[in-house]
């Protein structure tokens, strides 16, 4: 009897000790806190005592934790002592393994972008793609990390990946499975070219470790070239690093403007980012390029350049993903990643968008002041012609070819050679979506005009 009594207590124990570390907050309504607290003890030592198998008690608390941390976003998590130490970003501009970019959407594990040049982007990998397994092993409900983790491996090593991808009807069927060997790959971050009438063209595949030198360099090249305007394309670019997009920002935003801000729920995650000198091209008629694919770091850039009135964007709806989060030591060598909280645009729109709350699905991201509805399959065939950017290292760089129509980049330059106003092109614009936008409803409620003809036609009978 004692010997129940003092693993209840040591139980307990952890339980307070692992939910006091993770919500030093979590207090403020004391007595019901504590009776969540005494429930999940119950279910605990009820598990453990009656259980078929026998349980490990470290490994439930940690799954009680996991729990805990995953209902409050799917960006913040709960590491354990081996994922803590083997803890690493992806902002080093190097990246072995199959050359894809991932994010949690709706609960799947959704492919942004695949680098171009990489053997996921060879094979055919598309933007909006779901990987469903990774050898066979289901990664539904697995964490984002962990997902990642069963992909990476030794260079030359293989790997199978099942892929989930939406019909015509809007219906995700599974393809044939991807057979990959993992490459190391070392991605070029820029790429540019001289467009007709003088406009020079910026693809910024990520925000990288070099991303700010090498858009530096692209565009004093388009300079010598005689360029009067510019296209900086920020499609399907997943972000990277916040240093990147503020010193990108800064080439274009004149001194002490606002570039992006933070605030959480305690007053030291205040921060704002701001300019501090004269920027090298404060002149330059600039329009930016969006899609679903920008998030993060490219949301920052495009949000500070339309708010300051530097630049307009044309394209669609961002991804809306702009929280901050930090990770903090826990004891016995774990780790927790928490949101603690999120970017504001200059006026002080929030960019992350709520993807738990269906209600909220118009919120959040970047709109752009030019909106043109490019269909997801023929703007994915628009973003593979990059398909050579990523090269061999002392190679030459093989020759582009665009064959692919860009209604987006042949808007933005319409705008900026002057054939269009921008002012026309917004029109244009809000006109549209409110066709679409009927269109919409005229589609959800014509089932139901049908609906009620076949009921009077049978009440007739």
């Amino acid at each position: 009897m004692k010997s129940k009594k003092l693993n209840r207590y040591a139980v307990l124990g952890g339980v307070l000790f692992f939910m006091g570390t993770l919500f030093p907050y979590a207090y403020a309504a004391a007595d019901n806190s504590l009776k969540q607290l005494r429930t999940l003890v119950d279910v605990l030592e009820y598990v453990k005592e009656n259980y078929v198998e026998v349980t490990d008690t470290d490994k439930l608390v940690s799954g009680a934790i996991k729990g805990v941390v995953g209902e409050l976003d799917d960006f913040s998590q709960y590491l354990d002592p081996k994922d803590y130490k083997e803890l690493k970003n992806d902002t080093r501009g190097d990246f072995g393994g199959l050359g894809i970019r991932l994010q949690k959407v709706d609960g799947f594990i959704t492919i942004m972008t695949p680098m171009p040049g990489t053997p996921a982007f060879k094979a055919g990998v598309m933007p909006g793609d779901r990987i469903v397994a990774v050898d066979d092993k289901d990664v539904k409900n697995m964490p984002l990390d962990e997902a990642v983790e069963l992909m990476r491996g030794p260079v030359g090593s293989k790997v199978k990946i099942t892929i989930s991808r939406k019909n015509d009807k809007g219906e995700y069927t599974n393809l044939p499975d991807f057979k990959f060997k993992r490459e190391k790959i070392v991605p070029e971050v820029v790429y540019s070219r001289m467009l007709p009438g003088k406009v020079g063209y910026v693809y910024l595949v990520d925000f990288s470790g070099h991303s700010t030198e090498a858009i530096k360099k692209a565009l004093k090249e388009l300079q010598k070239q005689g360029m009067t305007s510019l296209v900086l394309d920020l499609r399907f670019n997943p972000g990277g690093l916040l240093t990147g997009a503020v010193d990108i920002a800064k080439l274009f935003l004149a001194q002490d403007e606002m570039i992006v801000y933070t605030q959480g729920r305690k007053p030291d995650y205040y921060q704002e980012f701001k300019t501090s000198a004269r920027p090298d091209y404060p002149d330059i008629p600039l329009a930016v390029l969006v899609n679903q694919g920008s998030a993060s770091a490219s949301e920052i850039v495009s949000g500070a350049l339309q708010d300051n009135g530097r630049a307009f964007i044309v394209g669609q709806r961002t991804f809306g993903k702009a929280s901050v989060q930090q990770v903090m030591p826990l004891s016995g060598g774990a780790g927790l990643r928490l949101t603690i909280a999120h970017y504001y645009t200059p006026s002080g729109r929030l960019i992350q968008r709520d993807y738990r709350d269906k209600t909220k699905a118009d919120e959040g991201g970047i709109v752009p002041d030019v909106e043109v509805v490019f269909p997801a399959d023929k703007e994915a065939k628009v973003f593979m012609q990059y398909n050579n950017i990523v090269h061999t290292p002392g190679q030459k760089t093989p020759a582009m070819k665009f064959t692919e129509a860009d209604p987006v980049l042949d808007k933005a330059v319409e705008i900026l050679t002057g054939k269009v106003s921008l002012e026309e092109a917004k029109e244009t614009s809000k006109k549209a979506a409110e066709e679409r936008k009927a269109k919409k409803m005229d589609k959800k409620a014509s089932p139901k005009t049908d609906d009620k003809k076949a009921g009077k036609k049978e009440a007739s009978k």
